[in-house]
């Protein structure tokens, strides 16, 4: 079992930053992608960014120029520096481990952490 603990969520005004951290523990592969969703009320669940393992990126195009995704693979974290904050970005924030073991895909959630942008 994989744990995730997000961190660093809050309320912010627009054209804020704010720093969202996620710290994992338990049965971690050495390969695997790690990511920030995030969610609406009302809305389903989307990918904000990812990162693999050897540092590969990706991020969704609201995301993109405004926030950068980084992970330690010593500490078994993940961060999401987020700038230039619009309203539009307001949502729970999830951290996302997947990885693959004995051919099976493995996804394990953080349990959220709020963000609120205020106009």
């Amino acid at each position: 079992q994989v744990q995730l603990v997000e961190s660093g969520g809050g309320l912010v005004q627009a054209g804020g930053s704010l720093r969202l951290s996620c710290a994992a523990s338990g049965r971690i592969l050495r390969i695997n992608t790690m990511g920030w969703y995030r969610q609406a009320p009302g809305k389903q669940r989307e990918l904000v960014a990812t990162i693999t393992s050897d540092g590969s990126s990706n991020y969704a195009d609201p995301a993109k120029g405004r926030f950068t995704i980084s992970r330690d693979n010593t500490k078994n974290t993940l961060s999401l520096q987020m700038n230039s904050l619009k309203p539009e970005d307001t949502a729970v924030y999830y951290c996302n481990l997947r990885q693959i073991f004995l051919g099976r895909t493995l996804d394990y959630w953080g349990q959220g952490t709020q963000v609120t942008v205020s106009s």
